[in-house]
Protein backbone atom coordinates (compact mmCIF):
# COMPACT_ATOMS: atom_id res chain seq x y z
CA UNK A 1 0.00 0.00 0.00
CA UNK A 2 2.87 2.34 0.75
CA UNK A 3 4.08 1.89 -2.83
CA UNK A 4 0.76 3.30 -4.06
CA UNK A 5 1.73 6.63 -2.45
CA UNK A 6 4.96 6.79 -4.42
CA UNK A 7 3.18 5.73 -7.61
CA UNK A 8 0.72 8.61 -7.18
CA UNK A 9 3.58 11.01 -6.44
CA UNK A 10 5.30 10.02 -9.69
CA UNK A 11 2.08 10.76 -11.57
CA UNK A 12 1.75 14.15 -9.86
CA UNK A 13 5.39 14.93 -10.69
CA UNK A 14 4.98 13.86 -14.32
CA UNK A 15 1.87 15.95 -14.88
CA UNK A 16 3.48 18.86 -13.09
CA UNK A 17 6.32 18.63 -15.59
CA UNK A 18 3.77 18.58 -18.42
CA UNK A 19 2.26 21.79 -17.07
CA UNK A 20 5.73 23.34 -16.99
CA UNK A 21 6.29 22.40 -20.64
CA UNK A 22 2.88 23.76 -21.63
CA UNK A 23 3.57 26.97 -19.73
CA UNK A 24 6.91 27.37 -21.53
CA UNK A 25 5.22 26.83 -24.91
CA UNK A 26 2.54 29.41 -24.19
CA UNK A 27 5.12 31.91 -22.89
CA UNK A 28 7.01 31.60 -26.20
CA UNK A 29 4.07 31.73 -28.58
CA UNK A 30 5.38 35.10 -29.88
CA UNK A 31 9.07 34.11 -29.90
CA UNK A 32 10.54 34.16 -33.42
CA UNK A 33 10.85 30.63 -34.88
CA UNK A 34 10.26 29.01 -31.47
CA UNK A 35 9.57 25.29 -31.69
CA UNK A 36 7.04 23.97 -29.18
CA UNK A 37 8.15 21.17 -26.86
CA UNK A 38 6.44 17.97 -25.84
CA UNK A 39 7.06 15.95 -22.67
CA UNK A 40 6.94 12.19 -23.13
CA UNK A 41 6.77 9.64 -20.28
CA UNK A 42 7.04 5.88 -19.82
CA UNK A 43 5.77 3.52 -17.18
CA UNK A 44 7.89 2.05 -14.38
CA UNK A 45 7.59 -1.63 -13.35
CA UNK A 46 8.64 -3.21 -10.07
CA UNK A 47 11.24 -5.96 -10.31
CA UNK A 48 11.38 -9.36 -8.68
CA UNK A 49 14.21 -10.43 -6.43
CA UNK A 50 16.23 -11.58 -9.44
CA UNK A 51 15.76 -8.16 -11.02
CA UNK A 52 13.57 -9.45 -13.87
CA UNK A 53 10.06 -8.12 -14.29
CA UNK A 54 7.23 -10.60 -14.75
CA UNK A 55 3.78 -10.37 -16.25
CA UNK A 56 2.39 -10.07 -12.75
CA UNK A 57 4.60 -7.12 -11.81
CA UNK A 58 2.76 -4.13 -10.41
CA UNK A 59 3.52 -0.78 -11.96
CA UNK A 60 5.36 1.75 -9.87
CA UNK A 61 4.21 4.88 -11.69
CA UNK A 62 5.69 6.92 -14.52
CA UNK A 63 8.97 8.55 -15.42
CA UNK A 64 10.11 11.34 -17.77
CA UNK A 65 11.55 10.00 -21.03
CA UNK A 66 12.33 13.20 -22.87
CA UNK A 67 11.27 16.75 -23.63
CA UNK A 68 11.55 17.05 -27.40
CA UNK A 69 10.98 20.03 -29.71
CA UNK A 70 8.48 19.68 -32.55
CA UNK A 71 10.09 20.97 -35.74
CA UNK A 72 6.93 21.63 -37.69
CA UNK A 73 6.89 24.67 -39.96
CA UNK A 74 5.79 27.91 -38.37
CA UNK A 75 3.75 30.43 -40.33
CA UNK A 76 5.47 33.39 -42.02
CA UNK A 77 4.99 37.07 -41.36
CA UNK A 78 6.19 39.78 -43.72
CA UNK A 79 8.43 42.48 -42.24
CA UNK A 80 9.73 44.31 -45.31
CA UNK A 81 13.25 44.24 -43.88
CA UNK A 82 15.56 42.37 -46.32
CA UNK A 83 17.82 41.29 -43.44
CA UNK A 84 14.93 39.39 -41.83
CA UNK A 85 15.02 35.84 -43.18
CA UNK A 86 12.81 32.81 -42.73
CA UNK A 87 13.50 29.22 -43.78
CA UNK A 88 10.66 27.59 -45.66
CA UNK A 89 11.48 23.91 -45.28
CA UNK A 90 14.37 22.05 -43.67
CA UNK A 91 17.48 23.62 -42.28
CA UNK A 92 19.02 26.00 -39.78
CA UNK A 93 21.07 29.15 -40.07
CA UNK A 94 24.63 28.64 -38.84
CA UNK A 95 25.99 31.25 -36.41
CA UNK A 96 29.26 31.52 -34.51
CA UNK A 97 30.83 33.31 -31.59
CA UNK A 98 33.95 32.77 -29.49
CA UNK A 99 32.31 29.76 -27.79
CA UNK A 100 31.69 27.80 -30.97
CA UNK A 101 29.06 27.04 -33.59
CA UNK A 102 25.31 27.17 -33.04
CA UNK A 103 22.22 26.66 -35.18
CA UNK A 104 18.99 28.65 -35.24
CA UNK A 105 15.76 29.04 -37.15
CA UNK A 106 15.35 32.66 -36.05
CA UNK A 107 16.45 34.90 -38.90
CA UNK A 108 16.00 38.35 -37.35
CA UNK A 109 19.47 39.51 -38.38
CA UNK A 110 21.12 42.92 -38.66
CA UNK A 111 24.44 44.48 -39.67
CA UNK A 112 26.96 45.51 -37.04
CA UNK A 113 29.29 48.50 -37.29
CA UNK A 114 31.85 46.48 -39.27
CA UNK A 115 29.31 45.25 -41.83
CA UNK A 116 28.96 41.70 -40.47
CA UNK A 117 25.56 40.00 -40.54
CA UNK A 118 24.79 39.17 -36.90
CA UNK A 119 22.04 37.84 -34.65
CA UNK A 120 20.38 39.94 -31.96
CA UNK A 121 23.02 38.72 -29.51
CA UNK A 122 25.93 39.58 -31.83
CA UNK A 123 26.73 36.10 -33.20
CA UNK A 124 28.06 36.18 -36.76
CA UNK A 125 26.03 34.47 -39.47
CA UNK A 126 27.92 32.03 -41.70
CA UNK A 127 27.88 31.79 -45.48
CA UNK A 128 29.95 31.58 -48.65
CA UNK A 129 31.42 34.88 -49.84
CA UNK A 130 31.95 35.78 -53.52
CA UNK A 131 35.54 35.42 -54.63
CA UNK A 132 35.20 37.93 -57.47
CA UNK A 133 33.87 41.15 -56.01
CA UNK A 134 34.24 43.23 -59.16
CA UNK A 135 32.82 41.23 -62.03
CA UNK A 136 30.09 38.82 -60.88
CA UNK A 137 27.16 41.07 -61.70
CA UNK A 138 23.80 39.30 -61.56
CA UNK A 139 25.44 35.89 -61.89
CA UNK A 140 27.15 34.84 -58.70
CA UNK A 141 28.35 31.36 -59.57
CA UNK A 142 31.86 32.11 -58.31
CA UNK A 143 31.90 31.41 -54.57
CA UNK A 144 34.54 30.20 -52.20
CA UNK A 145 34.04 26.71 -50.84
CA UNK A 146 34.96 27.81 -47.34
CA UNK A 147 32.44 28.94 -44.76
CA UNK A 148 33.11 32.38 -43.38
CA UNK A 149 31.39 35.25 -41.62
CA UNK A 150 28.90 36.98 -43.92
CA UNK A 151 30.11 40.54 -44.42
CA UNK A 152 28.60 43.22 -46.59
CA UNK A 153 31.23 45.02 -48.64
CA UNK A 154 29.79 48.51 -49.12
CA UNK A 155 32.69 49.87 -51.14
CA UNK A 156 31.87 52.00 -54.16
CA UNK A 157 30.92 50.28 -57.39
CA UNK A 158 33.59 51.40 -59.87
CA UNK A 159 32.68 52.90 -63.21
CA UNK A 160 33.08 50.91 -66.42
CA UNK A 161 33.65 52.40 -69.85
CA UNK A 162 31.28 51.26 -72.59
CA UNK A 163 32.88 48.88 -75.07
CA UNK A 164 29.84 47.40 -76.81
CA UNK A 165 26.39 48.67 -77.76
CA UNK A 166 23.88 46.05 -78.90
CA UNK A 167 21.10 47.32 -81.16
CA UNK A 168 18.21 45.44 -82.71
CA UNK A 169 16.41 47.68 -85.17
CA UNK A 170 14.28 47.61 -88.27
CA UNK A 171 15.14 49.98 -91.11
CA UNK A 172 12.24 50.85 -93.37
CA UNK A 173 13.08 49.34 -96.78
CA UNK A 174 10.79 51.81 -98.56
CA UNK A 175 12.89 54.79 -97.49
CA UNK A 176 14.41 56.77 -100.33
CA UNK A 177 18.13 56.80 -100.98
CA UNK A 178 19.90 59.79 -99.45
CA UNK A 179 22.15 61.14 -102.20
CA UNK A 180 23.58 64.11 -100.35
CA UNK A 181 26.42 63.69 -97.88
CA UNK A 182 25.67 63.59 -94.17
CA UNK A 183 26.62 66.82 -92.43
CA UNK A 184 26.47 68.35 -88.95
CA UNK A 185 26.14 71.89 -90.30
CA UNK A 186 22.73 71.77 -91.84
CA UNK A 187 22.16 75.55 -91.62
CA UNK A 188 25.48 76.55 -93.12
CA UNK A 189 26.20 78.82 -90.17
CA UNK A 190 29.26 76.89 -89.02
CA UNK A 191 27.63 75.70 -85.77
CA UNK A 192 27.66 71.91 -85.70
CA UNK A 193 24.33 71.27 -84.01
CA UNK A 194 21.97 70.59 -86.89
CA UNK A 195 22.58 67.17 -88.51
CA UNK A 196 21.18 66.81 -92.00
CA UNK A 197 20.84 64.28 -94.83
CA UNK A 198 19.83 61.08 -93.05
CA UNK A 199 16.80 58.79 -92.93
CA UNK A 200 16.40 57.82 -89.25
CA UNK A 201 18.16 58.32 -85.91
CA UNK A 202 18.42 56.62 -82.51
CA UNK A 203 20.17 57.83 -79.33
CA UNK A 204 21.96 55.65 -76.75
CA UNK A 205 23.67 56.65 -73.49
CA UNK A 206 27.25 55.41 -73.15
CA UNK A 207 29.91 55.90 -70.44
CA UNK A 208 33.53 57.00 -70.51
CA UNK A 209 36.37 55.66 -68.34
CA UNK A 210 35.35 57.95 -65.45
CA UNK A 211 31.74 56.83 -65.63
CA UNK A 212 30.56 60.06 -67.22
CA UNK A 213 27.53 59.66 -69.45
CA UNK A 214 27.42 60.75 -73.10
CA UNK A 215 24.56 60.73 -75.56
CA UNK A 216 25.57 59.04 -78.81
CA UNK A 217 23.15 59.38 -81.70
CA UNK A 218 23.27 56.97 -84.62
CA UNK A 219 22.09 58.52 -87.90
CA UNK A 220 21.04 56.00 -90.53
CA UNK A 221 21.29 57.12 -94.13
CA UNK A 222 20.19 54.82 -96.96
CA UNK A 223 23.08 54.90 -99.43
CA UNK A 224 21.75 52.42 -102.01
CA UNK A 225 19.35 49.49 -102.29
CA UNK A 226 19.82 47.21 -99.27
CA UNK A 227 22.75 49.29 -98.00
CA UNK A 228 22.90 51.85 -95.19
CA UNK A 229 25.56 54.05 -93.68
CA UNK A 230 25.49 54.76 -89.95
CA UNK A 231 27.05 58.01 -88.66
CA UNK A 232 27.73 58.32 -84.93
CA UNK A 233 27.57 61.77 -83.32
CA UNK A 234 28.19 62.99 -79.76
CA UNK A 235 28.81 66.30 -77.95
CA UNK A 236 32.06 68.03 -78.79
CA UNK A 237 34.16 68.05 -75.55
CA UNK A 238 36.13 71.07 -76.81
CA UNK A 239 33.18 73.26 -77.76
CA UNK A 240 29.91 73.73 -75.92
CA UNK A 241 26.60 73.37 -77.75
CA UNK A 242 28.36 71.66 -80.58
CA UNK A 243 28.49 68.16 -81.98
CA UNK A 244 31.36 66.01 -83.18
CA UNK A 245 31.26 63.03 -85.52
CA UNK A 246 33.03 59.79 -84.61
CA UNK A 247 35.28 57.89 -86.98
CA UNK A 248 34.22 56.55 -90.37
CA UNK A 249 30.59 55.48 -90.71
CA UNK A 250 29.55 51.89 -90.25
CA UNK A 251 28.00 50.10 -93.25
CA UNK A 252 24.98 47.79 -92.90
CA UNK A 253 24.03 45.53 -95.80
CA UNK A 254 20.93 43.36 -96.21
CA UNK A 255 19.83 40.73 -98.72
CA UNK A 256 16.64 40.85 -100.78
CA UNK A 257 14.74 39.21 -97.92
CA UNK A 258 15.65 42.02 -95.55
CA UNK A 259 18.06 39.82 -93.57
CA UNK A 260 21.25 41.39 -92.20
CA UNK A 261 24.20 40.17 -94.26
CA UNK A 262 26.94 42.25 -92.70
CA UNK A 263 27.23 45.02 -90.10
CA UNK A 264 30.98 45.48 -90.50
CA UNK A 265 33.29 46.83 -93.12
CA UNK A 266 33.20 45.43 -96.64
CA UNK A 267 33.35 41.61 -96.73
CA UNK A 268 34.36 41.49 -93.04
CA UNK A 269 32.50 39.45 -90.45
CA UNK A 270 33.67 41.59 -87.53
CA UNK A 271 32.01 44.84 -86.58
CA UNK A 272 34.34 47.84 -86.69
CA UNK A 273 35.22 49.70 -83.49
CA UNK A 274 33.94 53.25 -83.67
CA UNK A 275 36.38 55.77 -82.20
CA UNK A 276 34.98 58.50 -79.92
CA UNK A 277 36.56 61.56 -78.33
CA UNK A 278 34.95 62.24 -74.94
CA UNK A 279 37.64 64.64 -73.70
CA UNK A 280 41.29 64.68 -72.69
CA UNK A 281 40.64 63.91 -68.99
CA UNK A 282 39.34 60.41 -69.80
CA UNK A 283 40.63 57.64 -72.04
CA UNK A 284 41.24 59.49 -75.28
CA UNK A 285 39.84 57.78 -78.35
CA UNK A 286 37.40 55.36 -76.77
CA UNK A 287 36.59 52.39 -79.01
CA UNK A 288 32.96 51.25 -78.97
CA UNK A 289 31.58 48.39 -81.05
CA UNK A 290 28.01 48.71 -82.32
CA UNK A 291 26.60 45.22 -82.78
CA UNK A 292 23.37 44.89 -84.78
CA UNK A 293 23.02 41.15 -84.25
CA UNK A 294 24.56 38.00 -85.65
CA UNK A 295 24.64 38.57 -89.40
CA UNK A 296 24.81 35.94 -92.14
CA UNK A 297 28.53 36.61 -92.51
CA UNK A 298 28.93 35.69 -88.83
CA UNK A 299 27.06 32.42 -89.23
CA UNK A 300 23.71 33.77 -88.08
CA UNK A 301 20.29 33.20 -89.60
CA UNK A 302 19.23 36.83 -89.43
CA UNK A 303 16.22 35.91 -87.30
CA UNK A 304 17.67 37.55 -84.16
CA UNK A 305 19.46 40.39 -85.93
CA UNK A 306 18.44 43.80 -87.21
CA UNK A 307 16.31 43.79 -90.33
CA UNK A 308 15.28 45.86 -93.35
CA UNK A 309 11.57 45.36 -93.91
CA UNK A 310 8.73 47.42 -95.33
CA UNK A 311 7.73 48.62 -91.89
CA UNK A 312 8.34 51.74 -89.85
CA UNK A 313 11.76 52.40 -88.33
CA UNK A 314 11.85 50.73 -84.91
CA UNK A 315 14.39 50.23 -82.15
CA UNK A 316 13.41 46.83 -80.73
CA UNK A 317 16.24 46.58 -78.22
CA UNK A 318 19.20 48.70 -77.12
CA UNK A 319 21.74 47.75 -74.44
CA UNK A 320 25.31 48.71 -73.55
CA UNK A 321 27.89 47.29 -71.13
CA UNK A 322 29.14 50.47 -69.42
CA UNK A 323 28.06 51.94 -66.12
CA UNK A 324 28.37 55.04 -63.98
CA UNK A 325 30.03 54.86 -60.54
CA UNK A 326 27.76 54.16 -57.58
CA UNK A 327 27.58 53.40 -53.89
CA UNK A 328 25.62 50.69 -52.15
CA UNK A 329 22.10 51.69 -51.21
CA UNK A 330 20.66 48.38 -50.07
CA UNK A 331 20.66 44.60 -50.08
CA UNK A 332 18.46 41.94 -51.58
CA UNK A 333 18.47 38.18 -50.95
CA UNK A 334 16.77 35.66 -53.20
CA UNK A 335 15.25 32.26 -52.35
CA UNK A 336 18.54 30.50 -53.12
CA UNK A 337 20.24 32.62 -50.45
CA UNK A 338 22.23 34.75 -52.90
CA UNK A 339 23.07 38.13 -51.37
CA UNK A 340 23.09 41.06 -53.80
CA UNK A 341 24.42 44.53 -53.14
CA UNK A 342 22.20 47.11 -54.87
CA UNK A 343 24.03 50.26 -55.99
CA UNK A 344 22.88 53.76 -56.85
CA UNK A 345 23.98 53.29 -60.48
CA UNK A 346 21.35 50.60 -60.95
CA UNK A 347 23.82 47.73 -60.78
CA UNK A 348 23.62 44.67 -58.56
CA UNK A 349 26.71 42.85 -57.34
CA UNK A 350 26.75 39.36 -55.87
CA UNK A 351 28.30 39.48 -52.39
CA UNK A 352 27.82 35.90 -51.25
CA UNK A 353 25.39 33.12 -50.36
CA UNK A 354 23.72 32.17 -47.13
CA UNK A 355 24.62 28.77 -45.67
CA UNK A 356 22.01 26.37 -44.29
CA UNK A 357 22.57 23.26 -42.18
CA UNK A 358 20.31 20.28 -41.63
CA UNK A 359 20.42 17.24 -39.32
CA UNK A 360 18.97 13.76 -39.71
CA UNK A 361 17.51 13.99 -36.18
CA UNK A 362 16.92 17.69 -35.45
CA UNK A 363 14.75 16.88 -32.42
CA UNK A 364 17.88 15.45 -30.76
CA UNK A 365 19.78 18.73 -30.92
CA UNK A 366 20.87 20.25 -27.62
CA UNK A 367 18.81 23.31 -26.71
CA UNK A 368 20.94 26.25 -25.60
CA UNK A 369 18.32 28.97 -25.11
CA UNK A 370 18.04 32.22 -27.09
CA UNK A 371 16.60 30.22 -30.04
CA UNK A 372 19.92 28.37 -30.36
CA UNK A 373 20.75 24.68 -30.74
CA UNK A 374 24.00 22.74 -30.72
CA UNK A 375 24.95 19.47 -32.38
CA UNK A 376 24.77 16.39 -30.17
CA UNK A 377 25.80 12.75 -30.51
CA UNK A 378 22.17 11.81 -31.12
CA UNK A 379 21.36 14.47 -33.72
CA UNK A 380 23.82 13.21 -36.31
CA UNK A 381 26.48 15.26 -38.00
CA UNK A 382 25.71 18.64 -39.54
CA UNK A 383 25.06 18.64 -43.31
CA UNK A 384 25.89 22.12 -44.56
CA UNK A 385 25.17 23.61 -47.98
CA UNK A 386 23.22 26.34 -49.70
CA UNK A 387 19.43 26.85 -49.80
CA UNK A 388 17.31 24.76 -52.19
CA UNK A 389 19.98 22.03 -52.45
CA UNK A 390 20.69 18.80 -50.54
CA UNK A 391 17.26 18.79 -48.92
CA UNK A 392 17.55 22.36 -47.63
CA UNK A 393 14.58 24.72 -47.70
CA UNK A 394 14.41 28.09 -49.38
CA UNK A 395 15.19 31.45 -47.79
CA UNK A 396 12.44 34.07 -47.69
CA UNK A 397 13.94 37.53 -47.30
CA UNK A 398 11.77 40.17 -45.65
CA UNK A 399 9.93 37.54 -43.60
CA UNK A 400 10.21 35.87 -40.20
CA UNK A 401 9.03 32.45 -39.11
CA UNK A 402 6.57 32.56 -36.24
CA UNK A 403 6.35 30.18 -33.32
CA UNK A 404 4.64 26.88 -34.15
CA UNK A 405 2.82 26.79 -30.78
CA UNK A 406 -0.82 25.69 -31.18
CA UNK A 407 -2.58 27.57 -28.40
CA UNK A 408 -5.77 25.50 -28.56
CA UNK A 409 -3.78 22.28 -28.38
CA UNK A 410 -1.76 23.59 -25.45
CA UNK A 411 -4.94 24.39 -23.52
CA UNK A 412 -6.27 20.88 -24.11
CA UNK A 413 -2.96 19.41 -22.88
CA UNK A 414 -3.13 21.72 -19.87
CA UNK A 415 -6.63 20.56 -18.96
CA UNK A 416 -5.66 16.89 -19.34
CA UNK A 417 -2.55 17.36 -17.18
CA UNK A 418 -4.54 19.22 -14.55
CA UNK A 419 -7.14 16.45 -14.31
CA UNK A 420 -4.45 13.78 -14.17
CA UNK A 421 -2.71 15.68 -11.38
CA UNK A 422 -5.99 15.89 -9.46
CA UNK A 423 -6.63 12.17 -9.96
CA UNK A 424 -3.18 11.25 -8.66
CA UNK A 425 -3.69 13.49 -5.64
CA UNK A 426 -6.93 11.58 -4.93
CA UNK A 427 -4.89 8.37 -4.90
CA UNK A 428 -2.72 9.85 -2.16
CA UNK A 429 -5.70 10.85 -0.02
CA UNK A 430 -7.39 7.47 -0.60
CA UNK A 431 -4.29 5.54 0.44
CA UNK A 432 -4.00 7.79 3.48
CA UNK A 433 -7.59 6.98 4.45
CA UNK A 434 -6.94 3.24 4.05
CA UNK A 435 -3.82 3.45 6.21
CA UNK A 436 -5.86 5.28 8.84
CA UNK A 437 -8.38 2.43 8.80
CA UNK A 438 -5.60 -0.10 9.32
CA UNK A 439 -4.25 1.86 12.28
CA UNK A 440 -7.75 1.91 13.73
CA UNK A 441 -8.08 -1.91 13.72
CA UNK A 442 -6.47 -2.03 17.17
CA UNK A 443 -8.15 0.35 19.52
Amino acid sequence: MITALWTAVSGMSANGTTLSVVGDNIANMNTTAFKSNRATFSDVLSATITGVSSQNSVGRGTQLDAITPLFTQGSMISTGNPLDMAIDGNGFFMVKDSNGTYYTRAGNFSLDKDGYLVTTSGMKVQGYMATDASATFLQGNNFSGKLSDVRVDSTANAAKATTTVNLNINLNSTATVVSAAFTLDGNGDGVKNDPKNYSFSSTTTVYDSHGGSHEVTAYFAKSSANSWKVYYVSDDPAKSNSLIQASSPQVLTFDTNGVLVNDGTAASSAEPAIKFNFGSDVVYTQNITFDYGKSLNQGGTGLNASSQLADSFQVLNATQDGRAPGVMKGLSIDEAGTIYGVFTNGQSRVLGKMALTRFNAPDKLTKMGQNLFRESNSSGQAITGIPKTSGMGRVLSGSLEQSNVDLAGEFVTMIAAQRAFQANSRTVTTVDDMMQEILSLKR
